[in-house]
């Protein structure tokens, strides 16, 4: 059993650092006490959630484009539509193979792809379409994506938490575009907006007491 050389206790497992004081530990480690229970989920069942969403959310962007405007020429709806759709296949894709880090994955991957969008749209005159549509849909897609990494996927309540933070922080980015006015449609940042209210709100259905009981615990409310 290792024995950290700080505050002199045992420790159970194969700490090298003392979780108590951060001091290195010493001797063999021993077998964890507690049980490793791994997160199970349905790959098949993720999957056909995914795919049916992409087509979903394909088919209603050709629906939007032949109800509402025919002219896509500089306006990249139809683009916006398919990087969306597979940003939010990454997203699911990353949260089933590495299930850490999916936030943080997330922001970087819808940070890279908008301001990519915002350099070519600058290259090729700059027509807006970037912050107006690729934006907003980046985000939307991201919300769907969290929202079917949540409800298919068993996480833990504190990642529960995060993921409801970021639904929130990916649906006030659009509205914070069309509060400086640099959109020149506000309907996709306020579809956006409210898939993010929706998203929210069906997040904490699923587990609102979990979570609740949680923040309440880490607030010491």
């Amino acid at each position: 059993m290792r024995r950290c050389t700080g505050c002199a206790v045992d420790i159970e497992g194969d700490w090298a650092r003392c979780p108590l004081c951060s001091a290195p530990t010493t001797g063999e480690a021993a077998p964890s006490p507690l049980p490793a229970v791994p997160l199970e989920f349905s790959r098949r069942r993720v999957l056909r959630a995914l795919f049916l969403t992409s087509i979903a959310v394909i088919l209603a962007s050709f629906t939007a484009q032949l109800l509402f405007s025919r002219d896509l020429d500089g306006i990249g709806v139809l683009r916006s539509v398919w990087l969306g759709v597979s940003a939010m296949w990454l997203v699911v894709l990353m949260a089933v193979r590495k299930r850490r880090n999916v936030a943080k994955g997330t922001v970087y991957l819808v940070v890279l792809v908008v301001l990519v969008c915002v350099y070519w749209d600058y290259l090729t005159g700059w027509r807006g379409w970037s912050l107006t549509y690729a934006a907003p849909i980046l985000c939307a897609s991201s919300i769907i994506a969290l929202l079917i990494t949540v409800r298919v996927m068993r996480i833990e309540v504190g990642e529960h938490i995060l993921y409801s933070g970021l639904t929130v922080l990916l649906g006030l980015a659009p509205i914070g575009f069309l509060a400086f006015g640099w959109v020149t449609d506000p309907l996709p940042s306020a579809i956006c907006g409210i898939l993010s209210v929706v998203a929210l709100v069906l997040l904490q259905l699923g587990r609102g007491q979990d979570v609740q009981h949680e923040l309440a615990k880490r607030l010491h409310l």
